[in-house]
């Protein structure tokens, strides 16, 4: 006999009787359980969160200094560009917190698109490097 030793060959034949592998089929049945959704005990969490703590700028996060229209206008004339060919930053940027104007400004529900934003960073060769950034809205507000 080719193949199979599962003992059922024809009576007489030297196949070995070796039981079933371990592996048995579950026959029991299985009720299906609803999934819990969990998006909303996200959001909660994530609100309490947020009101919990207050914002506290890390060490590591320049601070950002928001400009006035007139300061604006001026370093845009002194840089020689055009807003659009600056970098952009949204308006819920977390790193714009570190501004005290800013949050003012935010509060008092300025429009705020369109002004430049000061970034100052420590350098090891220059001292201190400023980079310039344009406030843009945010798209899902």
């Amino acid at each position: 006999m080719v193949g199979g030793s599962n003992g059922k060959g024809p009576p007489g034949s030297l196949s070995p009787n070796i039981p079933p592998g371990p592996y048995q089929p579950n026959r029991g049945t299985v009720s299906p359980v609803k999934r819990p959704t969990r998006k909303k005990a996200k959001a909660d969490a994530a609100a309490a969160l947020a009101a919990a703590k207050p914002f506290i700028a890390h060490h590591l996060v320049p601070p950002h200094e928001l400009l006035s229209e007139p300061e604006s206008a001026a370093t845009l004339k002194s840089l020689g560009t055009l807003a659009e060919r600056l970098p952009k930053i949204l308006i819920a940027d977390p790193g714009l917190r570190t501004d005290t104007k800013f949050v003012k400004a935010r509060e008092a529900k300025e429009p705020l698109a369109g002004r430049l934003v000061r970034i100052r960073r420590p350098s090891a060769t220059a001292g201190e490097a400023i980079a310039y950034r344009v406030l843009i809205a945010n798209t899902g507000d």
